[in-house]
C-alpha cells in the first residue's frame, strides 16, 4: 500500500506515460494517417481507373455499356473489400509491434487457428469458393434481376459469401453461395418476354397474328419504346386452343430489365386495338345442369 502511495512510484509512471506519448504515440498516429491516406487514395484509383477499364472492356466486347458498368462495380466492389481487409490486417500487426508486442507467435497462432478454421468452417470455405467461381465465370453482377432458389428479385450486392436479393415487396434475401442450387439471370446481356394472348374461337387466327405484328411495329416504332426494343416481334403462331379460346404466342427481345415496362405496354395497346376492331377476348363460360331423381323431383308450382 505504501507503494501506492509513495511519490516515486508516481513519478515512475508519469515519467513513463510522458515517454510512451513522445516516443510511440506519433508513430501510432502516423500508422493511423498513412492507413486513412492509403484506403482514400484506394478508393479514388479505382474510381479513376472505372473509367479507364470501361473504355477498354467496350473495345474488346460487343457487350452492352450498362452490362460491362454491372461487372466492373461488382468487380471494383470485391477488390475494395479485399484491400480494406488486407490494409487493416497490416495496421493491426504494426500497432500491436510498436506497443511492444512480439507478433511472430501471433501469426503462428493465427496460422493454427485459421487451419483449425478451415477444418471447421467448411461452409465458409465452400461459400468463398462458390462466390470466387461466380465472379470469374460472371455469372451474376448487382442490378441484375435474377432467381436463386426459387425466389426472385433485384441483385442489391455479390459477394465472395453471399448474395443479397430484393424482391418486389422490398423484403430482402441473403443466400449462401455455397447453398446456391438454382440461379436463373433474368437480364444478362438481354432480356425477353413470352406473350400468350387468348381470343375467341370465332375470330380468325392470321388476322389476330397479322394485327399483333402491326401493333409490334408501331412499338417499335415509338422513341419512347425504340431504344428499349431490340428486335422486331417473332410470331410463334397458334399454341394452343384451349377450353375458350385460341392462344396466339409471340416473343419480344428487350433490353436488360426492360421486359416487364415493354410487356405492359403491349398488353395495353393490343387491350385498345381488339377493342376497336371488334377482337373478342373471351373468358371462360361454365354451364351448370341440375339433374334430378324422380322421386325427389320438388313439386311444381
Amino acid at each position: 500500500m505504501d507503494q501506492w502511495l509513495s511519490a516515486e512510484f508516481w513519478q515512475d509512471i508519469i515519467s513513463q506515460t510522458v515517454a510512451w506519448i513522445i516516443t510511440t504515440l506519433p508513430s501510432l498516429l502516423v500508422i493511423l494517417i498513412l492507413a486513412f491516406i492509403l484506403l482514400k487514395s484506394t478508393n479514388t484509383f479505382l474510381r479513376r481507373m472505372k473509367p479507364i477499364m470501361l473504355k477498354h472492356m467496350e473495345s474488346g466486347t460487343d457487350l452492352d455499356t450498362g452490362e460491362i458498368e454491372k461487372r466492373l462495380d461488382t468487380l471494383l466492389g470485391i477488390v475494395r473489400s479485399i484491400i480494406k481487409i488486407i490494409a487493416w490486417a497490416m495496421i493491426a500487426m504494426l500497432f500491436l509491434r510498436k506497443l511492444g508486442l512480439d507478433i511472430a507467435p501471433i501469426i503462428a497462432g493465427a496460422g493454427i487457428v485459421g487451419l483449425a478454421v478451415g477444418f471447421g468452417a467448411q461452409e465458409l470455405v465452400r461459400d468463398f469458393i462458390s462466390g470466387f467461381f461466380m465472379l470469374l465465370e460472371n455469372q451474376i453482377r448487382e442490378g441484375d434481376v435474377a432467381i436463386i432458389n426459387g425466389t426472385g428479385g433485384l441483385v442489391e450486392h455479390v459477394g465472395l459469401r453471399t448474395i443479397v436479393l430484393r424482391d418486389l415487396s422490398g423484403v430482402v434475401h441473403v443466400f449462401q453461395n455455397g447453398k446456391i442450387n438454382s440461379l436463373s439471370n433474368m437480364t444478362k446481356k438481354w432480356s425477353g418476354m413470352v406473350f400468350d394472348i387468348g381470343v375467341a374461337y370465332k375470330e380468325d387466327a392470321e388476322r389476330v397474328m397479322e394485327v399483333i405484328n402491326e401493333i409490334g411495329k408501331e412499338l417499335r416504332a415509338d422513341p419512347k419504346f425504340s431504344e428499349l426494343i431490340l428486335e422486331d416481334l417473332t410470331m410463334l403462331g397458334l399454341d394452343a386452343m384451349g377450353d375458350s379460346a385460341l392462344v396466339i404466342k409471340f416473343f419480344i427481345k428487350t433490353r436488360p430489365i426492360k421486359q416487364w415496362e415493354v410487356k405492359r405496354e403491349m398488353l395495353r395497346r393490343i387491350k385498345r386495338k381488339f377493342d376497336e376492331l371488334g377482337i373478342e377476348i373471351p373468358f371462360p363460360h361454365r354451364t351448370i345442369y341440375h339433374r334430378y331423381e324422380d322421386e325427389f323431383r320438388p313439386p311444381d308450382r
